[in-house]
């Protein structure tokens, strides 16, 4: 399993659960915002602003909140954001992909470059790293979804390229281009996914020891905690043996 899904797990068992909370309906809200400010406010006409909303709703994000963030865009003093990738390299020369939405270019880029020089890494230049992973369509089921079986034949149908099913999830992996032709499909056979977005996939993972590991969860951790960061994908990969240390 790839370093990050990980450490996702481990810091849910640690139970940093309402910090985590706040901070991620925080960034969905930033998500449902900018979506609706790059087209209509109406999630029937506007794609984006409709996988934003599902999404929000997965993490069980209040309504109130939803509808907020949608009206956040049209107001008149409705903030602008800038998409931005960061890439480059944390401990160990791991692969690390930043997703940030901001509104001043210069404090995120300060800060992006503070976390990775402090956690032992270095920020290189747009395109650094991004060679070594595939940008995709994740579409997320809960096990409830379907069997093992049955998922994969839904995505085989849908145009679906991979199919990983695990004790509480099935996560189907689609091209970048065609995630919202795929995900259509899957919800004509499946239902309304879990969560459906674009992410990084590396090609290939890189295993790191204990010490490693500790410091580039350290370096994740941080940039989750930046305000403007969005998402942060990365290529290490920890052994069970080193996983069961990690998380007691």
């Amino acid at each position: 399993m790839a370093g990050h899904s990980q450490f996702k797990n481990i810091m849910h068992r640690k139970g940093r659960q309402d910090s985590i909370r706040s901070k991620m309906f925080s960034k969905l809200a930033r998500e449902i915002t900018v979506a609706a400010k790059a087209g209509l406010p109406d999630p029937t006409m506007n794609a984006a602003l409709r996988l934003a909303i599902q999404n929000a709703k997965a993490q069980s994000m209040p309504k109130d909140n939803i509808d907020r963030a949608i009206k956040k865009a049209s107001g008149a003093d409705a903030e602008s954001y800038d998409a931005i990738r960061y890439e480059g390299y944390g401990p160990g020369g791991v692969a690390v992909i930043v997703e940030a939405l901001s509104d001043n270019r210069n404090r995120t880029a300060s800060n992006i470059r503070s976390i990775f020089t402090k956690a032992g890494g270095a920020l290189g230049e747009t395109g650094s790293v991004s060679f070594s992973f595939d940008h995709v369509g994740e579409i997320v089921y809960k096990v409830s979804a379907g069997s093992a079986d049955a998922v994969m034949e839904a995505a085989i149908e849908a145009g679906a390229d991979d199919v990983i099913s695990e004790e509480d999830s099935h996560t189907i992996i689609c091209g970048f281009e065609s995630i919202g032709e795929v995900s259509k499909a899957l919800e004509a056979t499946l239902g309304e996914a879990e969560t459906v977005k674009a992410v990084w996939k590396p090609q290939n993972t890189v295993p790191v020891d204990e010490e490693k590991a500790q410091s580039l969860m350290k370096l994740i951790d941080s940039l989750e905690d930046d305000d403007d960061v969005q998402n942060v994908y990365s290529n290490f990969e920890v052994s069970d043996e080193v996983m069961a240390k990690l998380s007691a």
